[in-house]
């Protein structure tokens, strides 16, 4: 039997996706030590790219090649409009907090930003799929891992609670029996191409996680 596509991907990017889920801001988590300041910073960046999530996955619906892809990413931008977008929005009202254009400027910030609109726009339909797979199985992976940590901060314990639900996870795996699908009629270029791809994402959700930090603790994130 031929490899799985997503079985070389995560086998190749290993060391990528191993400092991505094992990254300062997972482990402060699991440990219970993260500050508040930390978590109003990554609330800050996260929550504006969901919106920019909601035009990724709007490009994938354009370039979706059938109807069943259609549905499935439509129900996706559901959740990430419906689901995500209201508990940011409820997040920030409860912490205080607004939008940073500063903080949204923050090079790592705008990096994965842009990188991750660049795939969209520029990619097919397999490179999207590919990002996606990327992001939300490395958010499965990591806080499926530490959902039972003792977390004080009941925003936190929502946050990770929503990403090791069933509903995403479900969708984490469609992701990747999807690539896998798609793998099956893709040229070795392509598949390259694949591999390439999930590790560039997973170095710029590096950049960006550690971005939650403050300049003074960048050093250690």
């Amino acid at each position: 039997m031929a490899e799985l596509l997503t079985d070389r991907i995560l086998a190749e990017n290993a060391q990528d996706f191993e400092a991505m889920v094992s990254h300062r801001f997972v482990r402060d988590i699991a440990a219970g030590r993260l500050s508040p300041g930390v978590f109003d910073r990554y609330l800050l960046i996260e929550g504006a790219f969901v919106e920019t999530a909601i035009a990724i996955f709007g490009y994938a619906v354009a370039k979706a090649p059938d109807l069943g892809d259609r549905r499935k990413l439509i129900g996706s931008l559901d959740a990430l409009a419906n689901e995500q977008m209201p508990y940011f929005e409820a997040a920030f009202a409860r912490r205080g907090i607004s939008p940073d254009p500063g903080l949204q400027a923050e090079p790592r910030v705008a990096a994965f930003r842009e990188g991750m609109l660049e795939i969209a726009r520029e990619g097919d339909f397999t490179a999207i799929v590919t990002a996606m797979f990327a992001a939300e199985w490395m958010y499965w992976t990591w806080c499926r891992a530490v959902q039972d940590a003792p977390m004080g901060d009941p925003m936190v314990r929502d946050w990770v609670g929503m990403h090791a639900a069933p509903g995403f996870a479900a969708q984490a795996r469609w992701l990747r029996d999807r690539l896998d699908a798609l793998g099956q009629g893709m040229t070795q270029a392509q598949r390259d191409e694949a591999v390439r791809v999930f590790g560039h994402v997973q170095r710029l959700e590096i950049g960006f996680h550690a971005a939650a930090y403050p300049a003074d603790e960048i050093s250690a994130a």
